[in-house]
């Protein structure tokens, strides 16, 4: 008569076979990423399938990933995976436990979209398909290999008949777990040290990779420029010495990113170059060195993300510097006809940009620095653009390789199909810093802060109201520039109790920020930016 296992015992032989699976696949990936780590850094099987991730999801997703976890998007994706992963790969243990070779499958066909998702990357070539086939045979091979040595019914007739010894009962199927003290601790050590080899392996993906990319090392020795157009000096009464007011220039470390690489491309500044095709006279290319080498313009310039709610922090002052876009462009001599630039990052985003925007008399520019440095990795080194007065998402494409002259009606860039507008001018926009939400003052006199900014055309007033009476003027601090917000405070006296305050803008033409609400998608938030607060 066929043994029969007891509930016990086929309950601890299903852990067994997930705490197998979660090895074996944590091993098979750790490998891949091992690998490409060596061969193509860019390439990592796990980023790939995660950069296709965010590639798919609806743009309603994607806004709603934005608005919920800001910055952190990209951080709860990936630990998102990892979660996914571990419940794949136990699922990977049980389906080999219930038939042989089922499990193996399983990290076959999951191979298959690792495959895919590396084959979707920009640029991939032949050897970046290496990395996730040797994660797939590592993972089938071991997942093979710990069944067949310890949790199939191949073990032997000792392992059953220690199993049957121990439980006195009998199973429809041999005994499929391991089985005594000996075979258990062995099992168990061999899973451990497979777990070790994991993690060990998925850390040194991580420091080979950083330390495969010279990229950070080239980057501290480049030697930025004088430009030929200097900004002026930031002049006195730009900035406000008030507590809890946002700087007037944003550092590097605190400036927002809103990109779709899930992982900051690192791209070799001695091998990178910029090309210009399309509806041009002559296609142009320049390597690195070559950009460096044209007369550079320096500029403060404010960026906004199109997803910035009303009152958000999805945008950022900074110093530029970067050759102008309409000089490389007349290089190439603009064909008539002529209506857009889509710019494409080394990540495969593109951006569609107004041409208008790319030669008329703002400062549109390649950029290679920020805040007097080279462009941080996360921001786009070597190159981006800067488009003063458009959102990001049609104008800021970072980690550039390409400039394409075309058409609205040929071309289109990343967000557009998803539903956003193609033009993206960046709406007059403001902001209260000081009081926060929720904040608890004193009564009596009060200095409230924050900023206004609407690029290409300046902030000349900003207007405050406090619970719904009139609107009172603020005094604005000394701008830099019609292209960078402006810091603003607004004395007020204020009555013991719950107080409401809100803001807007006046632009340089007079016109007056619209206090109409509306959502962020198609083309940026509006509305005036409302903050509840009390005194005592």
């Amino acid at each position: 008569m066929p043994c029969r296992m007891s509930r016990k015992g086929a309950m601890e032989a299903r852990r067994y076979w997930i705490l197998a699976g979660v090895v074996c696949v944590g091993v098979g990936v750790a490998a891949g990423e091992l690998l490409a780590a060596f061969i193509s850094p860019s390439a990592s099987p796990v980023s790939a399938v995660g950069q296709s991730v965010i590639s798919l999801l609806p743009g309603g997703m994607k806004e709603w990933a934005i608005h919920l976890f800001g910055t952190n998007d990209k951080t709860v994706l990936l630990d998102s995976m990892v979660v996914i992963m571990a419940v794949f790969a136990g699922l990977v243990g049980v389906l080999e436990r219930r038939r042989r070779g089922l499990g193996q499958a399983l990290i076959a066909a999951f191979g298959v979209v690792g495959i895919l998702a590396v084959a979707s990357l920009a640029d991939t070539t032949a050897v970046a398909f290496v990395a996730p086939v040797a994660a797939v045979v590592v993972g089938m091979s071991l997942l093979a290999w710990v069944a067949n040595r310890f949790l199939r019914p191949a073990l032997g007739r000792q392992l059953k008949a220690e199993f049957d010894a121990g439980h006195g009962t009998h199973s429809e199927e041999p005994a499929a777990v391991v089985a005594g003290n000996t075979s258990r601790r062995t099992f168990l050590a061999y899973m451990g040290a497979g777990a070790a080899v994991a993690v060990i392996a998925g850390g040194a993906a991580v420091m080979v990779r950083r330390a495969a990319v010279v990229v950070a090392d080239l980057r501290a020795k480049i030697k930025l420029p004088r430009p030929l157009k200097a900004a002026p000096t930031v002049p006195a009464g730009a900035e406000l010495p008030i507590d809890g007011l946002t700087p007037l220039v944003t550092s590097a470390d605190s400036f927002y990113r809103i990109d779709t690489a899930l992982v900051v491309p690192a791209v070799n500044s001695d091998t990178w170059t910029l090309s210009v095709t399309g509806m041009v006279e002559r296609e142009v290319s320049l390597n690195f060195a070559e950009l460096l080498a044209k007369p550079m313009v320096e500029t403060f310039v404010t960026i906004g993300c199109v997803s910035n709610e009303v009152g958000g922090n999805l945008v950022g002052n900074a110093l530029w510097l970067g050759w102008p876009v309409r000089e490389l462009l007349a290089e190439a001599g603009v064909k008539a006809g002529a209506d857009m630039v889509l710019s494409t990052s080394t990540d495969g985003f593109t951006a569609g940009t107004p041409l208008e925007a790319m030669t008329d008399a703002r400062d549109a520019i390649i950029a290679v620095g920020m805040n007097g440095e080279p462009l941080p990795l996360v921001h786009g080194f070597p190159a981006r653009l800067i488009v003063p007065g458009l959102y990001g998402y049609v104008s800021g494409t970072k980690w550039l390789k390409e400039l394409k002259v075309t058409t609205f009606a040929a071309d289109q860039g990343y967000w557009t199909p998803l539903g956003w507008d193609a033009l993206g001018p960046i709406k007059t926009a403001s902001r209260i810093d000081v009081p926060g939400a929720g904040a608890k003052t004193a009564a009596g006199k009060f200095t409230a802060a924050g900023l206004a900014w609407s690029p290409e055309r300046g902030i000349s007033g900003v207007q405050v109201q406090l619970d719904g009476g009139s609107w009172q003027n603020a005094t604005l601090a000394v701008a830099l520039n019609k292209d960078t917000w402006v810091q603003w405070e607004a004395p007020l006296v204020l009555s013991s109790g719950n107080h409401e305050l809100k803001v807007r803008a006046i632009d340089g033409t007079g016109a007056v920020q619209t206090g109409v609400a509306a959502p962020p998608e198609p083309n940026g938030a509006t509305g005036y930016d409302t903050v509840n607060f009390s005194t005592r």
